[in-house]
């Protein structure tokens, strides 16, 4: 992973996350990628003010993607707001991101395949990816990230998943992107549809890489970015 992207902070907070509730800790993550920018693993690492140490942290990055529960204590936030929860609860100054990637000392593996070949007659110039997200997006997390990723809403069916689609185009490369709803209260996926040009390739990591923060950032959880095609 580029060193340049900033690592996910997560809270965790006991079963009661109310008003003035402090967190139990933070969790630190890193989505491992491969060349063509789907996801290979998850790096991470927990620090809770009970034991006062950074740990690997395997079984909590699994579990808040499992179980809905769990996800219930979960709060995505920025690093700044985990440098200032961090030095509350008497961690003192929150590690650099180089000092962090240290304690990631197992690899949360995602399965790896070729692109999934979709039939059809897609050209070799069109990419396809899908960001899965787990948990739900309220009604204000929906209006919110519609206005960040600029998405229109569907004009064909209103009974449709699919909550909106925008595109637009980064140096040279067109990108597509619908957001679905897979399920209520279930998941959320965001569809990236690239047909490339000459353009440098790093604008689809970027794109990726921006996308999925903002959705993140109105409480979803990534799961996983695989690519169809």
């Amino acid at each position: 992973m580029d060193a340049d992207v900033p690592l996910d902070y997560y809270l965790i907070y006991a079963a009661d996350r109310g008003r003035g509730t402090l967190p139990l800790g933070i969790l630190v993550e890193e989505f491992v990628l491969c060349d063509d920018y789907t996801a290979a693993g998850i790096d991470c690492a927990e620090w809770t003010a009970e034991c006062g140490e950074w740990r690997e942290s395997p079984g909590s990055s699994r579990a808040i993607r499992a179980d809905p529960a769990l996800r219930e204590r979960v709060l995505p936030v920025t690093r700044r707001d985990a440098r200032e929860t961090y030095s509350m609860l008497g961690g003192g100054a929150l590690p650099e991101e180089a000092e962090l990637r240290a304690f990631f000392q197992y690899r949360q593996a995602l399965p790896a395949a070729a692109p999934l070949d979709l039939g059809g007659s897609r050209s070799a110039q069109t990419r396809r990816y899908r960001i899965l997200f787990a948990g739900e997006l309220g009604e204000r997390g929906l209006a919110n990230v519609s206005t960040v990723l600029r998405l229109e809403p569907p004009r064909e069916n209103p009974r449709a998943r699919i909550a909106g689609t925008a595109t637009a185009t980064a140096d040279g490369h067109t990108f597509t992107w619908e957001l679905r709803r897979i399920g209520p209260g279930i998941a959320w996926c965001l569809d990236v549809t690239v047909r490339l040009s000459a353009g440098p390739l790093a604008a689809i990591g970027a794109l990726l890489h921006h996308h999925r923060q903002a959705i993140r950032g109105q409480g979803l959880i990534p799961v996983t970015i695989e690519r169809f095609a």
